[in-house]
Order: structure tokens, then C-alpha cells, then sequence
């Protein structure tokens, strides 16, 4: 029976790699890899820790019985002291020394900002085999000549290449932001119910100098350069709204690719990778939706949307704790890892896979070109001649009724049809085919694609080579 709610993101979107970082098993077993890390410290202190009890509780890192925790927090209400007990009943040699001197945020905290930490590198993988994909796409349609818009209105052609830049830098900004967040997180360390390092303290007879090194070594042993200069018992929940707001930039900058990628098929300039007994639609059997970037629009909201929690989080904290930011947490943090791990798996494979249309993209061109061309073609004529103002009137007059007879009649546009026939500009088809070649009217669109792509992109590439070449696929 399906009689249990599950997350869309673990069922239908989220890689294996992300939904194993933020499972049970991953968090368990990163708690009791703070407890040994914690005996072991103590234990090189001098306080009274025994190698055999930390081989013991190194010997059950991964054994977790999750009925016998579940049976401990059905009477103790309470997640840490539940494992604790569980624990200690794996290592009954260590029962006595397992969590000492710590309190819940111990290992709670410390393990958020472990997990965050290798979810944020899983997205740096991601992020930087998207820039590549998309740098891909740019080269590849660098020449592609396209009508580029304005608040969705025919404006001036550009390259399709160029367009797929302004894709990239959004996301070279992200892993600028991205790359900060993972340099600057820290542990919490092991600063007790408030911050203040007393029970540890303590432990040592008020000896500073052990109690501080006590923190070194536990981030050192958890692969850490350090903890967090100050804190109460919790690490600053800004540290969760920073992290979120570098993934709701991400979901930003996929969302407008996307959009983008939306409105050319819509224009049928382009089509994601489609299966050959995929179904668009239950109703029209022709239809060719573009559902994987409709799904990157809508995980991308729900990301965006959900920066709103740590936000919240971060500005309502008590003093040195509350623990109204808990249930939340588990909740807003994770899903938006997921979730962007989804958003950015299928930004990989819907440009990798995805299909450019040039020959439509030129018909869509030629309906416009004449309207654009107007201002080159009164410079020849006048260049040749021919008075200004005279040939400003016949091509206003020739372009309004032009675009009249197209919104009543549906008309192909014939400007240049028009302008042939009139002698006051006295130009042939082939002159008229001379000036209004495409690539005349793009501008610095394909240098400054190349440009880009060498100066910009292919550096980022060559110092993340080792992250290249991940296989983005979609499950549903």
C-alpha cells in the first residue's frame, strides 16, 4: 500500500548522491562521528576516555538501530538523547563517556553545517557542469543569427550564441557566490548550552588553554579549519539564510534560462530533449510541451520562495536559543538542497539535449528585417543621391500601410516588395539583398560571445576540469 505521504523531490526529482546527504543514515552516523571525534579529543587531554572505548564506538558508526532510537524517543521525547541511549547500547564499554560534556547542538548543529558543506560541494559540481553546457551551447550557435526581443516586442537581431551568454554569467556570478559560502563555513565547535565553553571547563579543572584546543582538534579530526569566533548554543542562523540565498540565486538564474528556452519554443526556435513515446498531452496527441523547463520554473520558485524561511529564522532567535527554528529547519534547508540539485540536473540536460531551430529562427528574422532595415536602406539611397526627406515619407508611408494590412489581414510583410517598385528609390533586388544581409545587423554579437567564452568562461572551466563530464539524467 501508498498509504504514506513521500517528498517529491526524493521520489520524482533529487538525485541519489543529494537524498543520501540529507538521510538519516548520513545525519546518525555524522553524529556518532562527532562523538567519537569528541572521546578522541578528550581522550588526548587527558580526561578519563580509553582507546578501547573509542574503538568500540568507531566499531558502530554505521549500525544504527533506528527501532531501538525510535522506542528511546517515544518515552524520552527528545531525537539526541534518544541515539545517545541507542548508542550506548551498541557500545556498552563506551555508555559512560559517549556525548560528555556536550549538549544537543553538539551534534545537531555540527552536523548541519558537515551536511550543508558537502551538499553545497555536490552543487558546485552541478553548477559548474551547467556553466559548461552552457558555454557549449553559446559556441555552438555563436554565428546563429536570431530576432532578439524587448518586453517580448521584435527588437534588434542578435545571435542565438549571445543570448545563451547572458545565461552563463548569471551563473558564473552564482558560483562566485557559491565558492564564498563554502570557504567561510565553520563548525560550531563544542560550546555548550550557551556559547560559553563551561561544562568543558569544567571537565578540565578550569583549564582554558585544554578547553579551547579540545575545539581544535574536533574540527580538525571532522576535515574543519575551524569554528565560528563566537556563538550561543546554536551557530547564527544567518549562516542558513546566506547558504539558501546563494541556491535561490541559482533558482534564478535557471528559472530565466528556462523561460527563456519557454518563449523560443513557443516560437518553435527550439525544443528540449523529447522521448519517442513521450506524451505531451492526455488530450492533444500533437503536443510537444516543454515540461523540463516548466519543472525547472517550478522547483526554482519553490526555492526562491522558501529563502523566505531562514530569513524569518535568522531574525526571530532568543537570546542564546529558541528552538522554534528546529522544526522549520528540517524542513527549509534541505528541500531547497534538493530541489536545487534537481533544478540544476535538469538545466544540464535540457541544454545538452535540447534541439535549436536557425532555419525558423531566420523566418522570424525576415518578417522583422524589413522594418529594421528602413534606416539602412534611406543611408544608401541617400549616399546615392537621393533626398532625405523624400525617401524618409516613402518608407513611412510604405511601412504603415505595410503594417496595416498585416494586423487586419494577416499579410506577409512585402515592404521590401514595395520598396522595389518605387522608383524614388531606385534599388534592385540585389542591392536590396546587400544591404539588408542578417549578419550586418548583429552588431559585436559573435565577438562578444567569443570573447566571452575565452576570456571569461574557459578559465573557470580549466580550474574545475576534475568536476567535468557528469551524466545529468532525468527521471521522470
Amino acid at each position: 500500500m501508498h498509504d504514506n505521504y513521500t517528498s517529491s523531490l526524493s521520489t520524482r526529482y533529487a538525485s541519489a548522491k543529494m537524498r543520501y546527504l540529507f538521510s538519516d543514515d548520513m545525519k546518525f552516523s555524522t553524529w556518532r562521528k562527532l562523538w567519537v571525534a569528541l572521546a578522541e579529543a578528550e581522550h588526548e587531554l587527558g580526561l578519563p576516555v580509553t582507546k578501547a572505548q573509542i574503538e568500540q564506538m568507531k566499531a558502530h558508526i554505521h549500525d544504527i538501530d533506528y527501532e531501538n532510537a525510535a522506542r528511546y524517543e517515544s518515552s524520552l521525547r527528545h531525537d539526541v538523547m534518544s541515539h545517545v541511549h541507542a548508542y550506548g547500547d551498541a557500545c556498552p564499554d563506551a555508555r559512560s563517556i559517549i556525548h560528555l560534556g556536550a549538549t544537543s547542538c553538539y551534534v545537531g548543529d555540527n552536523t548541519d553545517l558537515i551536511i550543508m558543506r558537502e551538499a553545497m560541494l555536490q552543487i558546485r559540481t552541478l553548477l559548474v557542469n551547467a556553466i559548461d553546457t552552457a558555454a557549449a551551447f553559446a559556441r555552438k550557435h555563436r554565428q546563429v543569427p536570431t530576432l532578439a526581443y524587448t518586453h517580448f516586442q521584435a527588437a534588434q537581431p542578435t545571435t542565438l550564441g549571445k543570448r545563451a551568454t547572458l545565461w552563463v554569467q548569471d551563473l558564473l556570478s552564482d558560483l562566485d557566490l557559491l565558492e564564498h559560502q563554502i570557504s567561510s563555513i565553520r563548525l560550531l565547535g563544542c560550546r555548550g548550552a550557551t556559547g560559553t565553553s563551561a561544562s568543558f571547563l569544567a571537565l578540565f579543572d578550569g583549564d582554558a588553554e585544554k578547553t579551547e584546543k579540545l575545539e581544535r582538534l574536533i574540527c580538525e579530526k571532522m576535515g574543519f579549519p575551524g569554528a565560528y569566533p563566537v556563538s550561543g548554543q546554536t551557530y547564527s542562523r544567518k549562516v542558513d539564510f546566506n547558504i539558501l540565498s546563494v541556491l535561490s540565486s541559482i533558482a534564478q538564474s535557471a528559472s530565466k534560462c528556462a523561460t527563456d528556452l519557454r518563449l523560443m519554443a513557443h516560437l518553435k526556435e527550439f525544443d528540449e530533449p523529447f522521448t519517442d513515446r513521450q506524451i505531451g498531452s492526455s488530450a492533444m496527441a500533437y503536443k510537444r510541451n516543454p515540461m523540463r523547463c516548466e519543472r525547472i520554473c517550478a522547483l526554482s520558485r519553490y526555492v526562491i520562495a522558501d529563502l523566505i524561511n531562514p530569513a524569518v529564522t535568522a531574525s526571530t532567535q532568543w537570546l542564546e536559543r529558541t528552538l522554534d527554528d528546529s522544526a522549520n529547519r528540517r524542513l527549509s534547508v534541505s528541500e531547497a538542497f534538493l530541489a536545487t540539485d534537481a533544478v540544476l540536473t535538469l538545466y544540464i540536460n535540457v541544454l545538452s539535449g535540447g534541439t535549436a531551430y536557425p532555419n525558423v529562427m531566420k523566418a522570424h528574422l525576415l518578417e522583422e528585417l524589413p522594418f529594421m532595415a528602413t534606416e539602412n536602406i534611406m543611408m544608401e539611397c541617400v549616399r546615392r543621391g537621393a533626398d532625405r526627406q523624400d525617401i524618409h515619407e516613402a518608407i513611412r508611408r510604405h511601412s504603415v500601410e505595410v503594417t496595416r494590412q498585416i494586423k487586419l489581414n494577416g499579410a506577409r510583410n512585402d515592404l521590401f516588395d514595395r520598396i522595389l517598385s518605387d522608383p524614388v528609390f531606385g534599388l534592385t533586388r540585389e542591392d536590396l539583398e546587400e544591404i539588408c544581409d542578417v549578419n550586418k545587423f548583429t552588431g559585436l554579437a559573435e565577438k562578444q560571445t567569443e570573447d566571452f567564452l575565452e576570456n571569461n568562461v574557459q578559465p573557470v572551466l580549466e580550474r574545475y576540469a576534475d568536476l567535468l563530464g557528469i551524466t545529468a539524467e532525468v527521471r521522470v
